[in-house]
Formats: structure tokens, C-alpha cells, sequence
């Protein structure tokens, strides 16, 4: 079993799965959800698909994808059909027979704990926060050593530290590439417009002197296009140069601001370590 484990999508959106479990050639996945959104039946499908696509070695037949199983534990009825638990399989429309595809979704809407059923003591046991008052045994022996043990104490903060760096990384990371894609973007964009209009104005009125100044010579029309062409080149590509240091100034500023690590702010913005260090202490923010 695996907790919090991330599976890769080299071509869209990765997922990190609550509890990730295999047993008798089955593959489990076990989501908590306090709220409604994060059990959607979308997300359902997409965890489903990714657990098939990392369950296969390249090369072995489709016959050995294992049953995999998607179970949502719920804190209220998500679902809205008043019942404790949703089993959910693909069929067949017409003859309204299971297409037998391996794939399973459950829903236990753990808001009802009938504890005259199994599943009801099941969900009495998950809501329960003293040992004692437990109807299974497997579960109130794990909380006493978890909760009443020395070790047990450790072993849970060591988890719940190692979840919280893991979301932490994750989080610093989605945001800065997010953030930092899109500032520059739409900075760089506005900064090379307004830029490029004013060096344009004046690079119009410097040439149209030079040019009025030797325009008594024929020859002069031909030179001063020529230097006006290269002129216009070289400095576009000042201009967009200017752009992008100053865009990835204010990207890494806004970074700082936000007390991003700087190792990310690096690597993001292309900059040096010791370049980062020289701005955050240049604007204050170190």
C-alpha cells in the first residue's frame, strides 16, 4: 500500500491518489472527500484511467490488466440518492448485462452509519475517534498504537509531515511555472508593445533628420534606406532583449514577494542564484 502516491501523465495531468493498494492480482484506489468536489464522477473516471495506464508493462497482453477498483469514502451523500454505498460498473444499454471490463467505482457515503450493517459499523468505526467505542478490532488496535503509543505518535507525524512537504512542493511548483508563464507572457507582451511604439516614434524622428539632411544628393536616398533598414533591425532586437530582462525582473520580484523558494525562482526565470540574491536585496525583499 502507498499513501499519497503520484502517478504520471506524460501527456496531461497528473494525479496523486489519497491510498494506493494491490491484493490478490487487484488494484485498489481509496479516496476521503469532505466535500462534494473533489469526488466528482469525472475525477472517478480519470483516476481509473491513469491506474490502467501504469498497470500494464509495455509489451504484456491486455488479459493481465488487473481489476482495479476506485472507491470514494465520502462525508456527505455526493451522489444524492440517500443510499450508503454506489457500486458502479460499465454495461451493456441494450441487454442491460455488465460489460466485464475489470473496472470498478464505488461510492460510501459515509453520512449514513446504520450500525446493524456491516458497512454501517464500517463508517461508525471511520467517524469514531476513541478505540474503545470501535466495533472492529483491526481498527481500534491500529488508532491505540497510532494515538496512545510513543512510536506510533512519531510514525503519524513523520507521515503527516512528509504529505504536507510533498503538497508543498507540489503546490510551489504548479504555481510558479503557472504564474510565472503567464506574467511574462502577458508582461513581456504589453512592455515590448509600449516600448516598441515610443523607440519607434523616435527612431521615425532621428531618421527622417538624418535623412532630410542628405537628401540633396541622389545617392543619399538609397544609403539613408539602407541604415534605416539595419538601424530597424538592430534595434528590435534591443527592444525585444530589454523586454525580456525586464520581464523576468518582475517575474522574479513578484516571486520573491511571495516567499517562494529561491532555488524555484532560479530555475523558473533562467537567472542565477546569486543574480536572484542581488535582487531580492537591490528592492528590499531579502
Amino acid at each position: 500500500m502507498v499513501a499519497q502516491d503520484a502517478l504520471k501523465n506524460l501527456h496531461g495531468r497528473s494525479v496523486r491518489l489519497d491510498i494506493h493498494a494491490w491484493a490478490d492480482g487487484q488494484e485498489f484506489n481509496v479516496e476521503i472527500q469532505r466535500g462534494g468536489k473533489g469526488a466528482s464522477e469525472r475525477r472517478a473516471r480519470y483516476n481509473s484511467s491513469l491506474m490502467d495506464a501504469n498497470a500494464l508493462p509495455a509489451g504484456e497482453d491486455y488479459a493481465d490488466l488487473p481489476e482495479s477498483y476506485v472507491i470514494f469514502i465520502t462525508e456527505t451523500d455526493v451522489l444524492g440518492k440517500g443510499r450508503p454505498i454506489y457500486v458502479i460498473r460499465r454495461m451493456i444499454e441494450e441487454s442491460c448485462e455488465v460489460f466485464h471490463d475489470g473496472s470498478h467505482i464505488i461510492y460510501v457515503n459515509s453520512s449514513i452509519s446504520d450500525e446493524a450493517t456491516p458497512l454501517g459499523r464500517l463508517m461508525h468505526d471511520f467517524r469514531c475517534t476513541r478505540a474503545e467505542d470501535m466495533y472492529y478490532d483491526v481498527l481500534a488496535e491500529r488508532v491505540r498504537y497510532l494515538k496512545e503509543t510513543a512510536k506510533g505518535a512519531s510514525s503519524m507525524c513523520e507521515a503527516v509531515e512528509a504529505i504536507a512537504r510533498d503538497f508543498a512542493k507540489d503546490f510551489a511548483k504548479d504555481m510558479a511555472k503557472d504564474m510565472a508563464k503567464d506574467m511574462a507572457k502577458d508582461m513581456a507582451k504589453d512592455m515590448v508593445k509600449d516600448i516598441a511604439k515610443d523607440m519607434a516614434h523616435e527612431m521615425a524622428k532621428d531618421v527622417a533628420k538624418d535623412m532630410a539632411h542628405e537628401m540633396a544628393k541622389d545617392m543619399a536616398k538609397d544609403v539613408a534606406k539602407d541604415m534605416a533598414h539595419e538601424m530597424a533591425k538592430d534595434m528590435a532586437k534591443d527592444v525585444a532583449k530589454e523586454a525580456e530582462d525586464r520581464g523576468k525582473t518582475s517575474v522574479v520580484l513578484e516571486m520573491l514577494r511571495s516567499k517562494l523558494p529561491m532555488e524555484t525562482i532560479a530555475q523558473v526565470s533562467k537567472f542565477s542564484l546569486e543574480r536572484v540574491q542581488e535582487l531580492g536585496r537591490l528592492h528590499g525583499l531579502l
